[in-house]
């Protein structure tokens, strides 16, 4: 690879200050999503564990998607955790019944494990089964991360815990995989994404 090439691309991978402003709107308008959703989520869970105790996970992708619907739009290094984090943030400055320590902590490893897929690419691919790969790789770090942290009295191979991460897994791939691609191809559609990369290739 020539240097000139190599510069072009080191270039391509750097953050200018439309990519900051564009990821901060993305993190706040995702931020509002995770507020809203806490009640819907409130109300909703007891019925589902009513059903099948563990099948409530198949929506807590309502919560993650933001780091694999960054890396569509922004295709940056780093993309995911900046979106997830200040769309933690802004749920919470909006109010939230669960512990700042809580979301802040989770919102890291869960942006890092959205990048993954993509970073395996190097940041030259941004396709749908790398959405669908993205969501999961989310999925697997957020289930997990419940069994040991809130879900401490819930064994991993128990009926729970396996429904539990069956559920969270499906929800990852559908939610934040296949419904990521489908929110970032309809906004490419308006043309609000032309001055990005992600609105011309």
């Amino acid at each position: 690879m020539s240097s000139i090439t190599q510069s072009v691309r080191r270039g391509s991978f750097a953050w200018t200050t439309a990519d900051i402003a564009v990821g901060a709107a993305l993190g706040v308008a995702c931020g509002v999503i995770f507020w809203a959703f806490n009640f819907a989520y409130s109300a909703v869970s007891p019925l589902l564990g009513a059903v099948l105790p563990g099948c409530a996970s198949l929506l807590h992708a309502v919560w993650y998607f933001s780091g694999t619907f960054a890396m569509l739009i922004l295709r940056k290094p780093g993309a995911a955790i900046y979106v997830n984090v200040v769309g933690c943030i802004a749920q919470m400055l909006l109010g939230s019944q669960f512990d700042v320590a809580f979301v802040l902590i989770s919102a890291i490893p869960q942006g890092v494990c959205a990048e993954i897929p993509f970073a395996l690419t190097r940041y030259r691919s941004y396709t749908l089964p790398l959405s669908i790969c993205s969501g999961l790789c989310a999925a697997l770090e957020y289930g997990l991360y419940l069994l040991f942290v809130q879900y401490q009295g819930v064994a991993f191979l128990s009926p729970r815990g396996i429904t539990h991460m069956i559920c969270e897994l499906i929800g990852g791939a559908l939610i934040c995989g296949v419904g990521s691609w489908a929110m970032y191809r309809a906004i490419r559609r308006t043309g609000a994404l032309d001055h990005l990369s992600s609105g011309r290739k």
